[in-house]
């Protein structure tokens, strides 16, 4: 994806038609229905974008099994919105996304509820530290400070996990308990076995460190940060820490617990492809839309 953006994609709606076309199928389009290839164009101003598989007879369009289907939103304003939040490194309020792209409130806030489900998982899901690499695992806390709420009771703060591959990718989760338990769920199933895990001096990974190739803490509450040669440390954990509370303070100042998997995503792709143009990025999102569905009803329920 081009990362100017006065880019006809971001405009014209035939342009941006043509744009997913060729991001999902590349000149061979398949029934997302059956998965055949003997698939026709329709004709007709009504039907443009439309095709005709002819095995199971069923109707799509580029939309079809993607967090697009079913919206009404035109496709330039989800290709510019998907730009704009790729490009955004502290993220973007689903305010400001209203006012930049032309559509209401709500309509922006599931917009960019949508396009997060598209960031998950769409740089990979490979364990972490696999070749006895470096990951690190450490937790923050979201939430309103009582000093700052002059009237008001605080938020109550909501815990963060990462897992930080030195030199790789970050996963980050939302977890109602940081207890051995549920950070062992997260670790075992994220984290190569031959991996070698940094933390800090909580008792939450004693015992878990030794299921992996080493472990190594450092004592935060004795003002240790890094061991002698700099190779024991959880500083790259902290500085991606640093750039997700950048968001949750400038950007959206309040995180719902419901939702806040969800943003944990969002910041989780930008540092993933943090080597990438911010075109690129997009690109990356855009190709993650496909086979995922995120329906109004069900975010709904979530913030209930």
């Amino acid at each position: 994806m081009i990362s100017d953006i006065t880019n006809p994609i971001f405009h014209d709606e035939a342009k941006a038609l043509q744009h997913l076309e060729v991001s999902r199928w590349n000149g061979e389009p398949y029934c997302p229905h059956c998965g055949s290839t003997r698939v026709h164009r329709m004709g007709g101003k009504t039907q443009a974008g439309m095709f005709l598989c002819n095995d199971c007879r069923d109707k799509f369009t580029v939309r079809t099994g993607s967090v697009m289907e079913r919206s009404h939103v035109p496709l330039h304003k989800w290709l510019l919105a998907t730009h704009i939040m790729a490009a955004s490194k502290k993220g973007m309020s689903a305010s400001q996304m209203s006012r930049m792209i032309g559509v209401t409130y709500k309509t922006a806030w599931f917009l960019c509820h949508r396009i997060r489900e598209a960031m998950d998982g769409a740089t990979g899901n490979s364990p972490l530290g696999g070749g006895s690499g470096v990951v690190e695992a450490d937790e923050t806390y979201v939430g309103g400070k009582a000093r700052n709420r002059a009237h008001r009771k605080p938020a109550p703060e909501k815990a963060v996990v990462a897992l930080v591959e030195r030199e790789g990718h970050v996963r980050s989760f939302h977890v109602a308990n940081v207890n051995a338990k549920n950070v062992r769920a997260l670790i075992v199933t994220n984290v190569d076995r031959t991996a070698h895990l940094m933390t800090d001096e909580s008792p939450v990974y004693t015992r878990l460190g030794r299921e992996f190739g080493a472990h190594y803490a450092v004592n935060h509450s004795a003002k240790e940060f890094t061991g002698v040669g700099g190779y024991k440390h959880s500083n790259t954990a902290e500085n991606f820490f640093s750039i997700f509370k950048r968001g949750v303070i400038g950007t959206y100042h309040h995180m719902s617990e419901a939702h806040l998997g969800r943003y944990c995503k969002e910041f989780d792709l930008r540092y993933n492809t943090r080597e990438l143009t911010d075109g690129e990025r997009a690109a990356v999102i855009v190709k993650g839309m496909e086979g995922k569905r995120l329906t109004y009803r069900r975010t709904d329920k979530l913030a209930a």
